[in-house]
């Protein structure tokens, strides 16, 4: 098995790269925002941790942990998201390497894990590779501005609390510019990960 995580902030168009990677080269993919929303869930192990941190206007009618209310607890408030990232973060980690081990056993070759905090979570120490999706920011604010109506004051502020290009380039064994056309992005998806299916063969 080979390990890749993808990271890159924001509007880098992570998805559409990972759709392609399942797609093409039927990767097992995993997204780190999916996971922590799957151990919100009542008997998981975030979700008493949760309301034990910000109490129970976290919840919805139903007694499940709502992401619109959690997010207004912790967006542009720097305590409450440390705290978040604190108990929800480990547990996220625990419940991939476990994944890692099931999937080995059933033969999954490429396991791909996304999100933009792999850096940040010391990701480096579990996978392989790390691949860097960059996107100009011109580019990256004009995106999200269509596709998701934020303003650029908005996307500009988030921005700011994500790493910066140069800090993504530093800890990512690759970048893959996504910048323009999605034929030249696939094109380097392609050699990139043509390598890591090498690497296994080498391996066995």
């Amino acid at each position: 098995m080979r390990i890749i995580g993808i990271t890159g902030g924001m509007g880098s168009g992570k998805s559409k790269v990972l759709d392609y990677l399942q797609e093409q080269y039927h990767t097992y993919v995993i997204q780190l925002d999916e996971v922590a929303k799957m151990l919100y869930k009542k008997g998981q192990t975030c979700h008493q941790k949760v309301i034990e941190l910000f109490g129970t206007d976290v919840l919805d009618e139903e007694g499940e942990i709502s992401i619109p209310r959690l997010r207004s607890v912790v967006f542009g408030n720097e305590p409450n998201r440390l705290k978040l990232h604190a108990v929800v973060h480990p547990e996220v980690k625990r419940w991939v390497i476990e994944d890692i081990t099931r999937k080995r056993m059933q033969g999954v070759s490429l396991y791909v894990i996304e999100a933009a905090l792999l850096i940040e979570d010391k990701y480096s120490e579990i996978c392989d590779t790390m691949w860097y999706i960059y996107v100009d920011a011109n580019v990256r604010i004009k995106r999200l501005q269509e596709s998701r109506g934020l303003s650029s004051e908005s996307i500009l502020a988030i921005m700011k609390t994500q790493q910066s290009p140069e800090e993504y380039r530093i800890h990512c064994d690759i970048t893959i510019d996504n910048s323009g056309d999605f034929k030249d992005t696939m094109l380097q998806l392609d050699h990139h990960i043509k390598q890591e299916i090498e690497e296994i063969h080498e391996i066995m």
